[in-house]
């Protein structure tokens, strides 16, 4: 091992390090930024609303009435279908592409 693959190899583990780095700083202030242009967007717009609970949109049991009512809509989209399960035995023929056979030793067979 030369010095320019050991060079090279601290350069990779470096840059896979600090995309790592980049990759964990954005994701986790995501929902900072987030928070910041929606707060800008209600002062832009002179909404009354106060910023202090932008987090407190819905409660906790508007949530739920939402919640069932996509389930009962969801279950009524589908039709009810029968349990009963047939299986059919399928007869396969012989197939040349799936034999060993004839691709193999191919050298030999033809003396």
């Amino acid at each position: 091992m030369d010095s320019s693959a050991f060079i090279i190899a601290v350069v990779g583990y470096t840059i896979v390090f600090a995309a790592l780095v980049i990759l964990w700083l954005i994701f986790a202030n995501l929902p900072r930024v987030f928070t910041i242009t929606r707060r800008l967007k209600y002062k832009l717009l002179e909404k009354e609303h106060d910023c202090d609970k932008c987090d407190e949109f819905i409660t906790g049991q508007e949530n739920a009435a939402i919640a069932v009512a996509m389930y009962l809509y969801f279950n009524e989209l589908h039709d009810e279908e029968s349990t009963l399960m047939t299986i059919k035995k399928v007869k396969k023929d012989y197939s040349p592409w799936s034999s060993k056979v004839f691709s193999t030793n191919t050298f030999q067979r033809n003396k």
